[in-house]
């Protein structure tokens, strides 16, 4: 068999989407979350009060709590931590508060303390960079930051002594 004119049969097939999160399409209008009642209107989710004749469906962001899979991980590290951890976690609220409000599949998911930093997870990848942002703004300190999975999550680390 001529290999130049069939092709290889071993190559692997590229995915075009990564992110099985992410809405494969749109959903009919109006949709309202059955968990966080988030609605579906106008081609993007948000806190509006939902008809009674929506239709229903579980929102990427709830599908992502439920499963515990976090598109952002944000570390905070340093001593700095220790003795301000009250300040920086109000700090943290307050921007989940003001982008939850403008687009709701941005939360966060859960708030660990680890042996030697503090782990902050949330459902998209931009909370966790803004959060990491302010607290680079409003602390200094330092910021790092790596998407992975075709930029489909994000490790965000701030660290300050």
């Amino acid at each position: 068999m001529d290999k130049s004119r069939y092709g290889r049969r071993d190559r692997l097939i590229q995915e075009k989407r990564h992110d099985a999160y992410q809405d494969l399409g749109k959903w009919p209008e109006p949709t309202v979350c059955t968990e966080c009642r988030a609605l579906f209107h106008d081609g993007r989710w948000t806190w509006e009060a939902a008809p009674e004749y929506a239709h229903t469906t579980v929102c990427p962001a709830c599908h992502r709590i439920a499963d515990n899979y976090p598109a952002g991980h944000l570390e905070i590290r340093g001593t700095f931590l220790r003795d301000h951890r009250d300040e920086l976690m109000n700090l943290i609220r307050n921007i989940e508060k003001r982008e939850k409000g403008e687009h709701p599949m941005e939360r966060i998911m859960a708030v660990s303390d680890e042996k030697d930093h503090t782990l902050v997870t949330t459902t998209g990848i931009h909370l966790g960079r803004r959060i990491g942002e302010a607290l680079k703004h409003s602390y200094q300190g330092e910021l790092d930051f790596t998407y992975g999975d075709a930029e489909n999550s994000i490790l965000v680390v701030w660290s300050r002594q």
